[in-house]
Parts: C-alpha cells; structure tokens; sequence
C-alpha cells in the first residue's frame, strides 16, 4: 500500500501578532492654555507627593510581578500504549489450540484418528504436523486441545510445545496420509512442531459455550480466532482468552498448572 501523502501547509497567512496593552502610571496633571504663576511652597510639595506616589506604584508592580509568576507551558499528553497482560509480558509466553479428530476417520489407508487420551499414552514427544501457525510457536508455549469432527466438539486438556518447528519429512512420503506433491525436501510446505500431554480436562469446554460466550458483547472471547476461522486447524490463542477460559476451568475442577 503507498504512503500517504503529508499535505504541506499554506505560508501565505502569517498569523496575527499578540499585543499587550500598555497601562500609563503617569500622575502628570492636563496641560491647560495659561498656567498660574508658579509658588515655591506648593512646587516642593507637588514634588514629594509625586515622589512618594512613583515609589508607592512602583513598589505595588514589583509585588504583582512577584505574585503572579508566569505560568508555564502545558506539558503534552503523554501517548497511550496498547494495554498487555501481566502475565504475557513476565513470562513471553503464546497460547494456541489445536485441532484433532478423536473418531475414526480413514485416510489413504491410515486412520488418522488422535485424541487427548492418544496424546497421554505417547511416551515421546508427539509431532503435530499443519503450517503458518505452527512456525510461530516456541518452546514452552502452552495449548488447548481440542476435539473436532465429533458429537461434542470441545477444548478437552492441555498440552505443551517441547520442540519447535522442523520440515515435515511425511509430506514427501506418498503413502503418508497427508502426502503433498508440491513440497518438496529443497523447499518444504509443511511443519511440525512436538508436543507433550500436560493434562485431561475433567469437564470439556464445549463448542456451543464457546460460541455463546462469543455472542456477548464485549467478552474475552469475542474475536477468538478459532470461532472466527473455524476450518483453521491451528489457532492462536490470546493472553485475556486463555485466562479466561482457564479460569472456567478452574470453577469446574480443573486446575490448569501454567
């Protein structure tokens, strides 16, 4: 996308000076068309008073200049910064969810069927193969699993990436069920990242709460990624959303250690 051009600024107009108004501390008395002779004793008079009125103003103006000190210049508004939770900013860590199918489902012969208690059995860290996604995430991050394709779609347990992302080697493999002829070894289209089995949830969450949750105005869950896109099989998951959803689990039983 171009840039925006910045408008330069008219410099025809020159804007308008600021004046002050000058205010006359003379006590000096109109001139008139014939003045009377002059009389020393009243001369010697006028001229004290005079004086003694100049030092009475002039003092009066060194007070007010001193009580009434200039003010200084506005400070300006300090820009505001995108709020970020405690918690993604102490520990740098990202949330996901990940989709698999817990039913039977065959493909070029495999059945890929996966599930939670799957995930729980593997005594090695299990390879989770998709892309884009995938290539984000970091060792240590934490995500949901969830059920898809079944009865009762639902975010079931939790699980941890313990190995970033390398090629996936399977889509060169023609009897793979995912096999991709346009990936090659050079240039692979695909990745996996490993993940370990860190818990099964005792209460699912459901597609159907996620969804009402998701109705609500305003609420955590409003623009979660997976609801948005719903054929993505890998999805991020916010900071505010995890705590959320976490904090759900935590009222059914379901203590999510982070």
């Amino acid at each position: 996308m171009p840039k925006r051009k910045v408008k330069e600024l008219d410099r025809g107009l020159e804007a308008p000076r600021r004046t002050s108004r000058r205010i006359s501390t003379s006590n000096d008395p109109p001139e008139t068309a014939s003045k009377p002779a002059p009389n020393p004793e009243k001369s010697k008079k006028a001229e004290k008073s005079k004086k003694v009125k100049e030092t009475a103003v002039n003092s009066k103006q060194g007070e007010d200049s001193e009580a009434k000190p200039k003010k200084a210049p506005r400070a300006a508004k300090p820009v505001s910064q995108p709020a970020t939770s405690d918690a993604a900013l102490s520990s740098g860590r990202q949330y996901w969810l990940l989709k698999a199918e817990p039913e039977s489902r065959i493909e070029k012969g495999h059945d890929i069927k996966f599930s939670i208690d799957d995930l729980a059995a593997k005594t090695e860290p299990e390879p989770w193969d998709a892309r884009n996604n995938l290539r984000a995430m970091k060792k240590g991050d934490l995500a949901f699993f969830y059920h898809s394709s079944c009865k009762v779609p639902a975010i079931v347990g939790v699980m941890e990436i313990v190995e970033e992302h390398s090629p996936d080697l399977s889509a060169h493999d023609p009897s793979a069920p995912y096999h991709d002829p346009s990936s090659s070894p050079d240039n692979p289209k695909w990745s996996v990242v490993h993940v370990t089995f860190r818990q099964k949830l005792t209460t699912p969450v459901t597609l159907k709460e996620l969804k009402v949750w998701q109705g609500e105005k305003g609420h955590p869950l409003e623009n979660m990624q997976m609801l948005k896109l719903a054929r993505i099989s890998v999805s991020k998951v916010s900071s505010d959303e995890w705590e959320f959803l976490v904090g759900e689990m935590a009222k059914r039983g379901d203590v999510v250690k982070q």
